[in-house]
């Protein structure tokens, strides 16, 4: 589905609707990643891989995983901070906190809750997003977007945090060498008219091609989940790498064309940092030079629902992006969801 009315003559969008009554914008990002660096090299030592064969399927050089004590919580805690600082906006000025993770640090209370509490954040509504996996950054700016159309509403939080390093099996090749452990958090607010989210694109198929088999109510934890490593992420790297890379490139052009703009007139791509591989074959469909994409993915690796932002955040930290400037930020995960935003930066 998109949104954002457009009336197309040739290739020139002529009518466009705001896709938003209130314009929302970025005020302020913020970054947060473990200390403990991972390399292929290390993972190699307990694992049938090599440093090789790990950057030519993924580009992944290293990666970073959570000490032990630490927890989500930290991580966004620390984001959080980060954006409020580059926002100018105090804890007790954000009316909603979105956080989007599949790594809980519990079933419940909720991580979100756990976060406001931290932060100081006492009027802020906590709202947890915890199974739109990579694409979870993307739908938390989107939430977050669409409560600031309330009067009531002045700035929102929005967070993508994991520690998939606590999720993925320690003796799977094909998950562990892809995931690492990031928080990553956007505060929004209400922009200038014309600026900000100018329109979105959000899809979905149900697939098992990317799932966590037990733990719910379908098979709770016992000991023969345990004995049989359900309780870890599992994932079939080929049916992945086909639906991002046909899901991607589409959801962009169905975003650019209800902003009523032309991909090539993209300056800034903020992808879900899944593979370098993937990067490359989007922005190869989209027939976008690679150099206009944000990469993370090989110091980082795939860290979720964080990816997004840690491309955004690096992006506006090193003042690459300038007024007026149009920004996708897109990205897709397990289920599948997907879903991609059009900026125009204030």
């Amino acid at each position: 589905m998109a949104f954002g009315r457009v009336t197309v003559r040739g290739s020139t969008a002529v009518d466009v609707a705001p896709a938003l009554r209130v314009p929302v914008g970025v005020l302020g990002t913020g970054v947060a990643v473990p200390d403990r660096v991972v390399t292929n090299d290390e993972l190699a030592q307990t694992l049938d891989t090599s440093d090789e064969w790990i950057v030519t399927r993924t580009g992944i050089r290293q990666r970073r995983f959570l000490e032990p004590g630490r927890t989500t919580s930290d991580l966004c805690v620390e984001a959080a901070e980060r954006a409020l600082e580059r926002s100018g906006l105090r804890a007790e000025d954000i009316d909603a906190i979105v956080l989007a993770t599949i790594t809980p640090d519990q079933p419940l209370p909720s991580t979100a809750l756990m976060v406001k509490e931290r932060l100081g954040a006492r009027h802020a509504l906590p709202i947890d997003l915890n199974q739109a996996a990579c694409a979870g950054g993307v739908y938390a700016i989107l939430v977050g977007a669409h409560l600031l159309q309330s009067r009531d509403t002045r700035a929102v939080l929005a967070i993508g945090a994991e520690a998939l390093s606590r999720l993925t099996d320690p003796e799977d090749r094909t998950t562990r060498v892809f995931f690492g452990d990031a928080a990553g958090a956007a505060v929004l607010g209400r922009t200038e008219e014309g600026y900000g989210l100018i329109a979105w694109d959000c899809g979905s198929l149900l697939s098992t091609s990317v799932q966590v088999p037990a733990g719910g109510s379908q098979r709770p934890h016992d000991h023969h989940t345990v004995a049989e490593r359900l309780q870890y992420l599992k994932m079939d790297g080929r049916v992945v790498w086909n639906a991002a890379t046909t899901a991607l490139p589409q959801t962009i052009r169905r975003a650019a064309e209800a902003a009523g703009v032309d991909v090539a007139d993209i300056h800034h791509f903020f992808l879900h940092q899944a593979n370098l591989n993937i990067i490359t074959e989007v922005m190869r469909t989209l027939g976008v030079p690679l150099e206009r994409a944000g990469i993370t993915v090989d110091r980082l690796g795939n860290t979720g629902a964080a990816t997004i932002y840690t491309v955004l955040d690096e992006a506006l930290r090193a003042r690459r992006v300038r007024r007026g400037e149009l920004l996708a930020i897109a990205g897709i995960g397990a289920g599948f969801l997907w879903g991609s935003l059009i900026v125009r930066q204030q």
